[in-house]
């Protein structure tokens, strides 16, 4: 019979399910709720047991240094241009064939996800595999969604791989009496057949479950339904628009309309920014609904032109330097919960926003005043010069562009290419085989990438997720809470007393398994991982007789990358949700199954590599 809790522990429960429900609710950011949790527990003192030092020694714990520092050196390895080159090679190889193309996607993503942040890899790999797709014809939505989980499962084959690896590798060395960690490679071996297992199911049962969202097509403006929101009109001697600038005409009108185009006999000229003086015969390319076009041409006295049809190829052809681009924001950016009107989104990046997708919707009218959200994507139309603003914008990740030659200019390898790759294969085998552990090394490299100048110091902060940082920088005294009132263990009492007679050991490492995974889904897995284990390596060190909790903690650690049923429970999904036009219930048809298979898998090969019970 397991004695009531105690206030201390009942304190500490109502934080975690306060946390918890706006994890869920997401009223806040998580990263703001992470840090509302640190404060709660440090006002809240007398019961939780966490004063104000120890809760901050979160944001100097080795597991928050490390995953810094692997963002950091992440990036440089990513400003080489190897990845993209990758991309290049995988288009010559796969020859348009559907099952080639799945099959390189998969194939490349899973082991680099292994080394380098698996976050950074789908960002590069999205605009290379929806090219892939445009030249195997094939819809885009058959090959994001296994961009994904290929990433998430590469990031089991080593300690580095994600965030949660390195966040567990850190529990486990203070909650297991003898254990310094999880070695560089100490997961490699079921991390192999994670990934192999998991990639067949890619390969061979989600293409049938993977629905055709977006359909494949060559044209990007079909792909977000605007034909019927583009049209042409030609300015006449009478109409009042004559003689205007064309920006300040437009800027004035407070329509949902926008000009994208002035063309005068052979040239082009690109909105937003251009002090072209609209005259009579000039031709307006117009991005509205047709019924406010209407409105605009008899209002203006402007001649349609019906037989005129305004495509991708008409925006982007080469002699006019414009660009059609597509970005998403991930989801760190500082653009979710803002309007383009409050970013002045227009102004500021010299782009025209012509529509948004959120999932498997489109958006195309009162852009202006639409609240974004992380996971949105937008297309744009700017001139070629503008597209260096976008990407140097850490809130918006380019996915597709159509320029000159219809495809995205790849960079060219650095110079500085063999130095960085030889850095980062150093951080690795330096934390493998020698005394140095993983935070020094990391360190290390990424001193080493700034010295060497692959990587300038701007660069290496702004490369890093600074709210995963500070996620988990704040939960991580919340799992300090759980053990030192004691809660943590209460709930491993209560596991062992209500089924250690009835379920095996190993039933109950699948339990765990299970919890962590679905806990993933919903919050983030750095947060399951960090509520999770305390509670795992607790109910393990109460069972009968001898157990290993280092077994337990594993079951958490490789649940913590299978968050596969929610496009909100890992970021990569929410990366490929808008480009991949996917709903909701798509990643629970396609994710469910692979989830409950590696549960089995994972278990399996946790009981035959670290047996719970000697």
């Amino acid at each position: 019979m397991v004695p009531p809790p105690t206030t201390e522990m009942l304190v500490v429960f109502a934080v975690t399910v306060a946390a918890l429900l706006l994890f869920l609710t997401e009223l806040v950011s998580p990263d703001v709720t992470a840090l509302g949790v640190l404060v709660s527990l440090v006002v809240l003192e007398p019961w939780t047991e966490v004063d104000a030092n120890t809760a901050i020694l979160g944001f100097a714990s080795s597991a928050t240094i490390t995953i810094m520092a692997m963002y950091m050196l992440s990036e440089g390895v990513q400003r080489t241009g190897i990845v993209d080159q990758l991309g290049a090679f995988l288009r010559r190889v796969t020859h348009g064939d559907e099952k080639r193309v799945l099959a390189a996607t998969v194939g490349t993503t899973g082991p680099l996800a292994g080394i380098v942040n698996n976050t950074p890899v789908v960002a590069v790999f999205i605009p290379m595999i929806t090219d892939l797709a445009e030249d195997s014809h094939l819809s885009p939505s058959k090959l994001l969604l296994p961009l994904s989980y290929a990433a998430m499962l590469g990031g089991t084959l080593t300690l580095i791989g994600t965030a949660t690896n390195i966040v567990a590798s850190d529990l486990a060395s203070d909650l297991i009496e003898g254990r310094s960690g999880i070695g560089m490679f100490e997961l490699t071996p079921l991390g192999i057949v994670v990934l192999i297992v998991g990639s067949a199911y890619l390969l061979t049962v989600a293409p049938r479950l993977i629905p055709e969202r977006i359909e494949a097509v060559l044209d990007i403006t079909d792909t977000y339904e605007v034909s019927d929101y583009l049209a042409q009109v030609r300015v006449r001697e009478t109409s009042s628009l004559a003689g205007q600038r064309l920006d300040d005409a437009f800027r004035e009108l407070g329509r949902d309309l926008d000009a994208l185009q002035l063309i005068r006999d052979d040239e082009v000229f690109i909105t937003p920014k251009t002090d072209r003086e609209i005259l009579p015969g000039d031709v307006l390319t117009l991005r509205a609904n047709l019924q406010e076009i209407n409105r605009f041409a008899e209002e203006y006295d402007l001649r349609q032109l019906p037989r005129e049809e305004v495509t991708g190829d008409s925006l982007s052809a080469h002699w006019i330097r414009g660009e059609l681009v597509e970005v998403v924001l991930p989801p760190s950016s500082g653009f979710d919960g803002e309007t383009l009107r409050e970013l002045s989104f227009r102004e500021r990046f010299d782009a025209t926003v012509m529509a948004i997708r959120r999932g498997s919707s489109v958006f195309h009218e009162q852009l202006a005043d639409k609240t974004l959200e992380a996971g949105d994507t937008l297309l744009l139309y700017c001139r070629s010069e503008a597209v260096s603003l976008l990407e140097a914008d850490g809130d918006m990740v380019i996915t597709r562009s159509a320029g000159e030659d219809g495809q995205r200019e790849l960079p060219e390898l650095s110079v500085k290419t063999p130095i960085a790759i030889s850095i980062m294969l150093w951080v690795v085998l330096a934390a493998a085989f020698t005394r140095l552990p993983i935070v020094i090394t990391a360190l290390a490299g990424v001193v080493a990438m700034v010295v060497t100048d692959c990587l300038d110091t701007s660069d290496a902060y702004d490369a890093v997720s600074w709210d995963v940082i500070f996620l988990l920088a704040g939960i991580l005294p919340l799992s300090t809470a759980l053990q030192e009132t004691e809660a943590a263990q209460y709930l491993a009492d209560l596991v062992v007393s209500s089924a250690a007679t009835t379920v095996p050991v190993l039933g109950l490492v699948a339990l765990f398994y299970l919890l962590t995974s679905l806990l993933a889904n919903v919050i983030t897995p750095v947060a399951s991982v960090a509520l999770m284990i305390p509670v795992a390596v607790g109910t393990a060190q109460q069972l009968p007789g001898t157990v290993d909790p280092f077994s337990f903690v594993l079951a958490c650690t490789f649940a913590g990358s299978t968050a596969f049923m929610t496009p909100i429970g890992y970021q990569t999904n929410l990366m490929v949700y808008g480009p991949g036009g996917y709903k909701f219930t798509d990643y629970l048809r396609v994710g469910g199954p692979l989830q409950l298979l590696l549960l089995v898998v994972t278990t399996l090969g946790i009981g035959v590599l670290w047996p719970p019970v000697g």
